[in-house]
């Protein structure tokens, strides 16, 4: 039988500070963002971004680029890798 990891589990794998980059398509985020975050910016629904994940799998944050995302992480002390 597998066993049931927490969010607590997960984020003890590895490192604490070590975090995910991967692609996504800009329509798994836009329905759920409000209206008024995303005016005035010209983001197409099959647009590629960059999401920043925690080890556990939560979305922590989403750029329109590999190396902003990067950068991000970098900038609040995380350890960002690369997801294929």
């Amino acid at each position: 039988m597998t066993p049931m990891m927490s969010k607590k589990d997960f984020r003890g794998l590895g490192a604490p500070d070590l975090v995910y980059v991967r692609e996504i398509v800009a329509s798994e985020v836009l329905g759920a963002v409000p209206v008024e975050t995303v005016e005035g910016l010209d983001i197409k629904p099959d647009q590629t971004l960059y999401a920043v994940h925690g080890a556990d799998g939560e979305r922590l944050a989403v750029m329109i680029d590999r190396d902003t995302a990067f950068a991000a992480a970098v900038a609040h002390e995380l350890a960002p890798v690369s997801v294929h």
